[in-house]
C-alpha cells in the first residue's frame, strides 16, 4: 500500500515538474478582521493551492459557537496552545464533543459539521485549500442557539476560491 501511494505521489510530481528557475516569494501576513471569537490572521496564501492561518481564539466562557459546515473548504487545524471543546456530528447524526489540548490536530473535510468552544485562550494553526467565505450554519437543525455577531451562512455563489 505504501509503495502504491509513494508511486502515485512520484507520478504526480513528475507531471508537475517545476519550471526552472523558480523563485522564492514572500508573503505579508494579513489580519482578516475582527471576529466575535478573536482574530484570524492569514499567514500564507498560494493562489489555487493552499492557505495558512493563525486563529487567536478567546475563551468562550462556556458559550458554544455556531455549528457549521463548508461546501468546498477542506481544512486541517493544529491546536498550538490552549484547550477547547470540538463539536462534530457522528455517523448517527448526533452531536459529539471531544476535548482538544495543545498538540492535537483535526481534519475537517467539506460537509463535516463542526464547532469549537474555547475553554481557555487558544492559538490554532490552520491549513486549507484556498477557499474563503464558505459556511453553512445549521444550529437550528440540532437545537443549538444562534450566537449573536456570528458571520451568516453564505450561498454557493458567494464562496471564493482564490
Amino acid at each position: 500500500m505504501l509503495l502504491l501511494v509513494s508511486r502515485g505521489i512520484i507520478e504526480y510530481m513528475e507531471k508537475k515538474e517545476p519550471k526552472q528557475p523558480a523563485y522564492v516569494e514572500f508573503f505579508t501576513p494579513k489580519d482578516v478582521g475582527p471576529r466575535i471569537w478573536g482574530r484570524e490572521i492569514l499567514v500564507a496564501h498560494v493562489p489555487g493551492l493552499f492557505t495558512g492561518k493563525i486563529l487567536l481564539r478567546k475563551s468562550d466562557g462556556g458559550n458554544k459557537r455556531s455549528l457549521q459546515y463548508h461546501r468546498v473548504k477542506d481544512e486541517s487545524a493544529y491546536l498550538y496552545s490552549g484547550e477547547m471543546w470540538f463539536y462534530y456530528i457522528d455517523e448517527k447524526n448526533q452531536v459529539q464533543r471531544k476535548k482538544l489540548v495543545a498538540g492535537d490536530s483535526v481534519h475537517i473535510p467539506p460537509g463535516a459539521i463542526h464547532s469549537e468552544e474555547a475553554i481557555t485562550d487558544c492559538v490554532i494553526f490552520e491549513a486549507s485549500n484556498p477557499v474563503f467565505n464558505d459556511r453553512v450554519r445549521v444550529n437550528e437543525k440540532y437545537g443549538w442557539p444562534s450566537p449573536e455577531g456570528s458571520l451568516p451562512s453564505t450561498t454557493l455563489d458567494e464562496v471564493e476560491i482564490r
